[in-house]
């Protein structure tokens, strides 16, 4: 019944037997590290160690019917029964009742099993089963195997907070000590799970102030690791794509910390050279480039040639030349990673996979074609005295135009990746993310549009027909873009009626594409932007944690440290007034009526404040509403057999009995009911 896997698997763990058997002679040391952690994920399997007995008789069997020599068989014989003798030690001293819990996936077995834990052991029996040198995580183990309810009740048992008259007890750091990369693990394995994690990382007062409720954000853990740099949580966060969690207060406060103390600054630097840069570019290819001599002619003034030149040299050296150099730079840096992404037929680094890194490749070819086409250089060898830096000569003038194209395509490029700064509001940032969302329906639109345009042109440069502007399909399609985007004249229109085949053509495409396409495209557009409404903060929050995960590296040490300095992390926050809490966390003040508390988060207990002491019962703790109906499932069904015993013992003679027995019987049902919602 064990033997549940396919036949290729079993072939896989018969060659692994042998293969153990082996070594157990060439590298015993080392196999018995690797059966030791083999024997803890045995642990997770829920396999009866009885079994074990029985596979090494028959593996034992099977060899014995392949070789007549006694001696290797004796030889396997001994080495398997080692490894059953240590598989077996392993798994008897790794079932402890958590993991015993984990594997039955429940969370109330669950509570049973860590209350009779010594308190100050309580969050290592949830997150460490150790058997020799190789221990295990329970928390891990219940999410990597799906036993989510069980890893439920670990995280918010970790992240409760108990006290007694000595000290507060908190598994925040433990749980970060243990699995620095926990939020990584729950966003990749178990999503469900991260607001149960950031809710218990909050603590909320019951009492209010002024108006004011006392609120704790214990995010030391979130914004450093444990050397002392930035920690990974919120590109991890980021990474996930959910718009939901990263609008949890929690991750809302340590972005907008992070992003307006430190990454902000950093941030607005390296745009503001791009921006100078942008403003140099516009200078030189919009503004001198369109002014012109005094005596009219489309020659500039001496000056202004020097000053276009100038423009465009600063241009070609500090902004294509530092943009040749990030990419190199980013892209060797994915070869040399093999960080490779395949496009169709070709495989790219993965940084060009991000659509401003794209736009900035964009953008430095078509700096590279500029320079390449630069009318200017072109001229050099031709002009002189007053006619330096000009454009105008033979050589420059044929490449005038395709040197103004390029340009205008950079201009496009500038200004698009000028969108980031988008980011110093999240309204403004939410905006420009729903356009992005939104675009894709545009994108259809046009290829819709464009397939009409084709077809009917197509068949009108069919049609035998005297109008001009119809004439050829090329004449015809751009005629009919002209129909959809109203820029078609009023006299064309009059000149239809003189062929009425061609009328009723341009009129049947009309209705086709202004009508039912452009009206179409309002409806999609409609529908787009409302189910992207519903999330277009947490986007914007999005796009800000990436940015800030993507600056920090930039942000210089001593700044850094400041910047821990001021948040004192390693200071104990208050719960109330004379009552000092536990470090780690910032304190803020928020309106009573955020988010109302009437019960108070901490735990107190009285009595012993031995750290080898369990926790005193506490009534309050674990009670559910699977709890509460199985209680009142009990109540109807005691009151059920009270009924029907009575009912016999009463007979026909007694015609009132039954009604008060019921009577009683749901009055009795009801108060337990309301006790046991009372206790919930």
């Amino acid at each position: 019944d064990y033997f549940k896997q396919s036949t290729t698997r079993l072939h896989f763990i018969a060659d692994k037997v042998v293969s153990m058997t082996l070594d157990m002679y060439r590298e015993p040391k080392r196999l018995v590290e690797d059966i030791s952690a083999m024997g803890l994920r045995h642990v997770g399997y829920g396999i009866p160690t009885d079994l074990f007995g029985p596979f090494v008789t028959a593996c034992v069997q099977v060899v014995r019917t392949l070789t007549n020599d006694d001696l290797a068989e004796e030889s396997f014989r001994w080495s398997l029964s080692l490894v059953s003798r240590i598989l077996t030690r392993v798994i008897t001293e790794g079932s402890t009742i958590v993991m015993k819990a984990i594997n039955a996936n429940s969370g109330k077995l669950l509570r049973k099993a860590v209350s009779c834990a010594p308190r100050g052991q309580r969050a290592l029996w949830m997150l460490n089963v150790q058997v020799g040198t190789q221990s295990i995580s329970p928390l891990l183990w219940a999410i990597e195997a799906g036993s989510l309810d069980a890893a439920k009740g670990i995280i918010k048992d970790l992240l409760t907070i108990r006290a007694d008259r000595d000290r507060y007890y908190y598994g925040n750091d433990i749980l970060f000590e243990r699995h620095p990369d926990i939020i990584k693990r729950l966003c990749l394995d178990a999503p469900a799970l991260m607001p149960d994690l950031l809710d218990g990382l909050i603590w909320r007062s019951r009492v209010t102030e002024n108006g004011r409720r006392r609120v704790n954000y214990y995010i030391k853990h979130l914004i450093v690791d444990a050397d002392g740099a930035f920690a990974p949580a919120i590109e991890w966060v980021t990474d996930s794509r959910d718009p939901k969690i990263v609008c949890h207060p929690l991750l809302s406060m340590v972005t907008d910390l992070v992003w307006s103390r430190v990454a902000f600054r950093t941030f607005l630097n390296g745009k503001a050279w791009f921006l100078f840069t942008l403003i140099i570019f516009v200078l030189a290819q919009s503004i001198l480039n369109n002014l012109r001599s005094e005596d009219g002619n489309d020659e500039a003034s001496d000056s202004v040639r020097k000053a276009v030149f100038a423009c465009r040299v600063f241009i070609y050296i500090f902004s294509m030349g530092q943009c040749l150099y990030y990419h190199a730079k980013k892209s060797l840096k994915d070869i040399k990673a093999r960080n490779m992404k395949r496009f169709g037929y070709l495989k790219l680094p993965e940084y060009l996979f991000n659509w401003q890194d794209l736009a900035s490749v964009f953008l430095t070819i078509f700096l590279v074609l500029m320079l390449c086409l630069e009318p200017i250089l072109h001229c050099l060898s031709s002009a002189g005295g007053d006619r330096l830096f000009t454009s105008f000569c033979p050589e420059g003038e044929d490449l005038i135009f395709a040197y103004s194209v390029m340009s205008t395509a950079a201009m496009l490029f500038y200004f698009l990746l000028l969108t980031d700064l988008s980011v110093f509001s999240n309204q403004l940032s939410a905006y420009v993310l729903v356009c992005g969302l939104v675009l894709s329906e545009l994108v259809l639109f046009l290829f819709g549009l464009t397939f009409f345009v084709l077809a009917f042109a197509c068949a009108i440069s069919a049609l035998e027909q005297d109008n001009k502007n119809f004439s050829g399909i090329t004449k015809s399609s751009l005629e009919l873009y002209k129909v959809t985007f109203a820029m078609f004249s009023g006299a064309s229109y009059d000149a239809l009626s003189d062929s009425p085949a061609l009328l009723v053509a341009v009129l049947m495409y009309v209705v086709t594409t202004v009508i039912f396409l452009l009206n179409l495209l309002i409806a999609q557009l409609n529908g787009a932007y409302s189910a992207a409404y519903l999330d277009m903060l947490g986007f914007a929050r999005l796009n800000r944690g990436k940015i800030v995960a993507e600056t920090m590296p930039s942000v210089s040490k001593a700044r850094w440290l400041r910047f821990l300095e001021g948040l004192r992390l390693d200071e104990r926050v208050e719960f109330g007034e004379g009552d000092i809490g536990l470090a780690g966390g910032v304190q803020v003040f928020e309106p009573a009526s955020a988010n109302i508390t009437t019960v108070d988060m901490i735990r107190r207990f009285g009595g012993s404040t031995s750290a080898a002491a369990q926790w005193p019962e506490d009534d309050m703790a674990g009670v559910d509403d699977e709890d509460r109906f199985e209680r009142l499932e009990k109540v109807i069904e005691k009151a059920m057999k009270k009924m029907s015993s009575s009912k016999r013992r009463s007979g026909a003679g007694s015609s009132g009995g039954p009604s008060s027995m019921m009577s009683s019987a749901l009055g009795a049902s009801s108060d337990s009911a309301s006790q046991a919602g009372d206790s919930g």
